[in-house]
């Protein structure tokens, strides 16, 4: 055995096994991991304080500036004045204060008076004089009055008639009462106090009065608006609070080519990480966590895939060469945006990607391939910024490669797919047009028309890419999909050729297995399509000597009746190996090899053993008779052969009845599942009822009851 072959072995053995697949998952995160790395690392740029910046540089991310939020914030409080209050209560009471003094003058005055009725002799002098009503005065008046009050003022009030100081009271209230309404802060006391005499000079009173309540009303001036502390601190918060945090925007500039890095400008390049001596490595840890979750799902989904389709099919394999094929395309071309065209991104053929992924492997897997694209489509054309996200690609992507499953319906024909891209390119100007109507832009009419023109490429060249990678895929990876099985149904198959033109008996038989296994296999959902196509071939290993097997007799006489019965079952059990040898040298896909490899199973030669056995009891044995197998592994294998068997039964049958033909075929897979040929594949026992009743009402179909018509 040569080296390749060995390696060929060692391959298809490995495939299947869990070290492979763990491999396999390793090998598609690393392939994304290190295409979008460069991507999302924050450039690393060698710059010095006060240095000219050699290129215009942006910001990689949308982070805050605190630093210079907190500068608008002290600037903000510092534009706050300090704050005052104002004590309205400060007017009644100083208007209280001088009432208070013209109230304790009067009672003063009527005492003295009361005084000087008591005396009875008017000659005598008056028991109180001047300076005892001074003192008493004094005494009903406060002490801080009494000490800011000169004697003179206060004698000018005692001496005053009660005309006069009546008038003297309602003036000196009044111009205090006016003057308190003020706000007057410290520096304004003084001025206010001038205000209040001016208006006082003019009261109509004696000199000697008006001086005193000049002094009085400049007494009764206070400040009543002072400084607050704790209302000057409350708003200058409030104006803080009211900044608005200062954000250095993801594609902001920060530096035009050929200014000076100021000390400014440099603390931001070192806030967004593009220093050289600054390492980040929160991209890398958020690229590896999204990645994670992304496998993760498709593990899940190639967990329940697995569960309903043939385990022995790299379908991880093929899913793993399609997404980094896909991928490496759209690094390819996301590595020309430094010519700086923004629109490379709506070139990404991803419907290629989609479009083989649903062929190859099912519908189910298109959401998450497309959501794998469009997560790397707008990390990869983040035009220029890294650890950006391009929005637009990513979402024009999405669509783009989620519109498979709606234009790509039809899977049994290669035109299909070249309208399917016509179908991809349509939408994709559409969804372009309307991504740029939203976003608003600037656009000259040559840019839009460039950018429409790379969508509708995509579109096309997704269908050209996926009919010419296809083929190379099925025949590498052994996985054929439904448009190869449609051509290999085709009549003028040069396989099929040859059954018809060689053993036309052979074909016929063929025809109708293929009919019965479609339909029992479409019954219990296995692949219809796969059973009838593998039918048409399981007896071509007969066109090597036709005219031994008794459908392509055609009247001449059995060879076998000559022959002894060991000779006749190595021809019969050859038609199988040489027909695996054949469609091996066709490179016909393995599944319908191995249709024709296990269509028999190792199902016993009935009639020739039982020939044998009359001859010579002694010498033969069961297992002499015996097909070498392999037994069924799959739904179709299984159920190509039982129709096999059905037709050979009922074709030597005349006019069966629906009970004759019910009752064949019940015991044609009672006697296959009594025998253990069922043992290898995952057929239930409901799905075997359900392929017995599917078969019965096939061949009621074609063996239905016909009118005799009379011999004329």
């Amino acid at each position: 055995m040569s080296k390749s072959s060995k390696l060929s072995q060692w391959f298809r053995r490995m495939r299947y096994s869990r070290l492979f697949i763990a491999l396999l998952y390793l090998f598609l995160g690393a392939v994304l991991f290190f295409t979008l790395i460069g991507n999302v690392r924050p450039d690393k740029l060698d710059i010095k304080l006060l240095s000219i910046a050699k290129n215009s540089i942006h910001s990689p991310v949308t982070i805050e500036d605190k630093v210079t939020t907190e500068k608008r914030k002290r600037e903000a409080a510092q534009k706050v004045p300090d704050q005052y209050t104002y004590h309205s209560e400060y007017k009644s009471n100083r208007v209280n204060v001088v009432e208070s003094v013209f109230s304790a003058v009067k009672e003063v005055q009527e005492e003295t008076k009361a005084a000087q009725a008591d005396q009875t002799d008017p000659t005598e002098q008056p028991d109180v004089s001047e300076q005892e009503q001074l003192q008493k005065l004094k005494k009903k008046l406060p002490a801080e009055l009494v000490k800011s009050l000169s004697d003179q003022v206060l004698l000018a009030l005692l001496n005053a008639s009660p005309d006069q100081l009546s008038v003297a009271r309602e003036s000196t209230i009044t111009a205090v009462n006016y003057a308190m309404s003020d706000q007057i802060d410290m520096n304004e006391a003084d001025r206010a106090r001038e205000r209040i005499a001016k208006e006082l000079q003019d009261v109509s009173v004696s000199g000697g009065l008006k001086a005193a309540i000049v002094a009085l009303g400049q007494y009764a001036v206070v400040p009543n608006y002072f400084y607050d502390p704790v209302a000057t601190k409350e708003r200058r918060q409030l104006e803080m609070d009211a900044v608005d945090p200062v954000f250095i925007l993801q594609g902001q500039i920060l530096v035009k080519e050929g200014d000076t890095i100021t000390r400014e400008v440099y603390e931001q390049l070192e806030l967004v990480g593009l220093l050289a001596d600054h390492r980040a490595f929160q991209p890398f840890i958020g690229l590896f966590l999204l990645l994670s979750v992304l496998l993760y799902f498709i593990y899940k989904q190639f967990d329940q895939f697995s569960k309903q389709q043939r385990s022995d099919k790299p379908y991880l394999f093929a899913y793993t060469i399609i997404i980094t094929i896909t991928i490496l395309t759209m690094k390819m071309i996301s590595i020309f945006q430094s010519i700086e065209y923004n629109g490379l991104g709506y070139l990404v053929p991803v419907a290629m990607g989609t479009m083989l992924v649903k062929l190859m492997i099912g519908d189910r897997f298109v959401f998450i391939t497309s959501l794998i694209f469009s997560i790397s489509g707008s990390i990869m054309f983040n035009e220029g910024i890294t650890s950006s996200l391009n929005y637009h690609v990513g979402f024009y992507l999405l669509i783009s490669s989620l519109s498979v499953t709606v234009f790509l319906r039809e899977k049994k024909r290669r035109s299909m797919i070249l309208h399917a891209g016509t179908l991809v390119a349509v939408l994709n100007v559409i969804v372009l047009i309307a991504l740029l109507l939203l976003r608003n832009g600037s656009l000259s009419l040559s840019e839009t028309a460039l950018h429409l023109l790379l969508a509708a490429i995509s579109g096309i060249v997704s269908s050209v890419l996926t009919l010419g990678i296809l083929p190379y895929l099925e025949s590498g990876l052994g996985i054929v999909s439904a448009m190869k099985l449609m051509e290999l149904s085709s009549p003028n198959s040069p396989l099929l050729r040859k059954i018809l033109l060689e053993a036309p008996g052979t074909y016929h038989h063929s025809i109708m297995v293929a009919n019965l296994a479609e339909a029992a296999c479409d019954a219990i959902g296995a692949d219809g399509l796969l059973a009838r196509v593998g039918a048409y071939y399981h007896d071509i290993g007969k066109t090597m000597q036709p005219h031994l097997f008794i459908e392509n007799q055609m009247g001449m006489g059995n060879p076998h009746d000559s022959l002894k019965p060991e000779v006749s079952r190595d021809i019969i059990f050859a038609h199988v190996s040489d027909g695996v040898a054949v469609l091996e040298e066709h490179r016909i896909p393995k599944e319908i090899i191995d249709i024709t490899a296990q269509h028999h199973g190792t199902t016993l030669l009935k009639y020739f053993y039982y020939k044998a056995v009359k001859e010579d009891e002694q010498r033969y044995t069961e297992d002499m008779f015996r097909y070498p197998g392999p037994k069924a592994s799959s739904k179709e294998s299984a159920v190509v052969g039982i129709a096999d068997s059905v037709e050979a039964a009922v074709r030597s049958m005349n006019a069966p009845t629906p009970e004759q033909i019910a009752q064949l075929v019940q015991g044609i897979i009672a006697d296959r599942l009594k025998d253990g040929q069922f043992s290898e594949c995952n057929l239930t026992f409901k799905e075997l009822q359900t392929i017995g009743k599917t078969i019965c009402e096939t061949l009621n179909g074609i063996f239905h009851s016909r009118i005799k018509y009379p011999n004329l």
